[in-house]
């Protein structure tokens, strides 16, 4: 019996000093040189040469007062010469190296409107540089510096799909133009949308530290290799909060290959539009639980139409990825070429249905016809186009307009001193004439004076107006 009592004793002590011994594999001090000194050295060693610095500079000219060409005034305040005429503005961001021959990446919003670029690489050298492409609907750049074909280090790509919550990530860049910083973090979330104010919203929130000046630096992982683009902030003091948004590297590389193939970027069309399905809808459909977008309306002879998709379909998921809204779907979808083919996962009523969605490029018809209206009538200087889904899509005008478009008022049209009319407005009627394309805008014009009636939408909104004795009554 005796011999019993110590086996078990035995065998509990082992089982115990096994609990201890996982115990401490979880949470322990470190044991050794080696685990004390480890680092992120390595990976910024090797990632930091291919982050650069971008400095930019635009000139602004500035307005002179009309009292400083008169000569009585000019003598009170030094003469015009003393007056500026334009100043300099400067802005800084941070940028990637992409391709060894000086290709390089950034935010759009850091060198827009930019009339000199110049790179710091991260030994000091300044390059001058020329854009390739500009795509303010993803806030992305792509650059390019002659190097006189000395190859230059990169990052390598990884791969956004693969990206979890709670990975550890390093941000590279140029905060505040202190010159180029590194601070770590995790992944906070995926998907992020309703973040930016781009078209394709769909980015990689971190806590890592990300301040004015990271825009267009390097978010990499433990692999060294790029995640992300940092592109924002989310902060009320304008520092870091701990908020920090980057663009998924498979859109930044979709971006690049494009600017490197055509020079642009052309998007496909998917031809429909609805909402993302909430919690009442969810409700309403019988659906467990909110997700997912709600087909609202479908431009006929769509690539959507052509699909079968119809009006009340809920589309579950794109290309085998879950979606939540329509920022999610467009971002999908966007990350395709015309030609391209995708299968959409649906509910329509209580069944699950696959479509297959072939891609294709926005028809322009009716053609744009941009024209300056002429004649004798308060129309007169107004530059107008007919609508198109190509054109549309190009203007980021909502796809289901339709008619003419005012483009600009010219400063010597009379209707700009009417200030009813603004850029944007779509034409709906003239002396109760139906205005369907530049065309028949014309052709209404030959007949109409400054006594004239006119109605228009705006953002929606319908609105009627009419001019008598140059003025204006509008409801």
């Amino acid at each position: 019996m005796k011999y019993w009592v110590s086996f078990f004793i035995i065998l509990g002590t082992v089982v115990a000093s096994l609990n201890l011994s996982q115990a401490q594999s979880v949470q322990r001090v470190p044991t050794s040189d080696i685990e004390v000194k480890l680092t992120y050295a390595p990976i910024v060693k090797s990632a930091a040469p291919a982050v650069v610095n971008i400095y930019t500079k635009r000139v602004i000219k500035t307005r002179r007062s009309a009292f400083m060409d008169d000569p009585f005034f000019s003598r009170f305040f030094g003469g015009s010469a003393a007056v500026p005429r334009e100043r300099i503005e400067r802005s800084l961001g941070s940028g990637v190296i992409v391709k060894s021959e000086g290709v390089i990446v950034t935010n759009n919003h850091v060198i827009e409107g930019a009339d000199e670029i110049t790179v710091a690489l991260s030994d000091r050298r300044e390059f001058d540089a020329e854009v390739i492409l500009l795509d303010e609907s993803t806030d992305l750049a792509v650059l390019k510096i002659n190097t006189n074909n000395e190859k230059l280090p990169t990052l390598d790509f990884s791969d956004s799909k693969a990206v979890e919550v709670g990975d550890l990530v390093l941000a590279i860049g140029n905060p505040f133009g202190v010159g180029q910083s590194v601070t770590s973090g995790i992944v906070s979330a995926l998907a992020r949308t309703q973040v930016g104010d781009g078209e394709y919203q769909f980015f990689i929130q971190t806590d890592a530290a990300v301040n004015p000046g990271n825009s267009g630096g390097a978010l990499i992982g433990m692999d060294g290799k790029l995640m992300g683009i940092n592109s924002s902030i989310f902060s009320r003091s304008g520092g870091s909060n701990g908020i920090g948004f980057a663009i998924p590297v498979n859109m930044v590389d979709f971006v690049v290959n494009a600017a490197l193939k055509d020079g642009k970027i052309v998007r496909p069309w998917f031809g429909a539009a609805g909402q993302a399905v909430s919690s009442d809808i969810a409700e309403s459909l019988g659906l467990a639980r909110p997700g997912g977008v709600l087909i609202d309306n479908i431009y006929p002879d769509s690539s959507a139409d052509r699909a079968g998709l119809e009006q009340g379909d809920v589309v579950l998921s794109a290309g085998g990825e879950e979606i939540f809204d329509t920022q999610g779907l467009r971002y999908h979808i966007g990350m395709m070429k015309p030609d391209d083919k995708m299968v959409l996962d649906i509910l329509r009523g209580t069944t699950k249905k696959q479509l297959t969605i072939e891609f294709e490029v926005a028809p322009e018809v009716p053609s744009r016809n941009i024209t300056i209206l002429d004649g004798d009538h308060i129309f007169k200087n107004i530059e107008a186009a007919n609508l198109s889904p190509a054109y549309s899509q190009e203007l980021g005008v909502n796809m289901f307009e339709r008619g003419v478009i005012i483009l600009e008022i010219g400063n010597s049209s009379p209707v700009r001193r009417l200030n009813v009319l603004r850029a944007g407005d779509i034409f709906e009627s003239v002396d109760d004439k139906k205005i369907t394309d530049v065309k028949s805008l014309e052709d209404v014009l030959e007949s109409a004076d400054e006594q004239v009636s006119f109605s228009v939408r705006r953002s929606g909104r319908h609105i009627e107006c009419s001019v008598r004795d140059r003025r204006y009554y509008c409801q």
